[in-house]
């Protein structure tokens, strides 16, 4: 069931509702996120959005920043910890403009980028939401 927001929700209250998405999705990809970073921003920073060619902050509602595991080799360690990035304002934006639960939307962004951290295609993201 859906919630209820009187005020926008926090980062903290993304935040939680992202992590209980991760923990519901099936072995193995959960037991293989205990690792990966979440993290969420108010907005994309101005380097991503010009790297990635997005024009506005509100059009990223999250991305995958690692190396994705059929990519990963000895050559690799040392590097930063995979991360997933939210970014609050973006999905608030999309949450309004939608009108689909809140619950909804950040579990498909969320399962998205894990999508991204494993290498799936499109098809592959879309069948893992729906065991979710």
């Amino acid at each position: 069931m859906a919630r209820r927001f009187d005020h926008p929700p926090t980062a903290d209250e993304i935040e939680a509702i992202a992590r209980t998405a991760m923990q519901r999705l099936p072995d193995p990809f959960a037991s293989h996120l205990q690792h990966v970073v979440l993290q969420v921003d108010e907005y994309a920073e101005d380097t991503l959005l010009q790297e990635m060619a997005i024009e506005h902050p509100l059009d990223l509602t999250g991305i995958y920043e690692g190396i994705p595991i059929g990519q990963c080799s000895v050559d690799t360690s040392g590097s930063l910890p995979d991360r997933i990035r939210l970014f609050r304002q973006a999905i608030l934006a999309e949450w309004c403009e939608e009108g689909e639960a809140l619950e909804h939307l950040v579990r498909h962004i969320l399962i998205h980028e894990v999508g991204h951290h494993f290498g799936l295609s499109d098809d592959d993201m879309h069948a893992l939401e729906e065991q979710a």
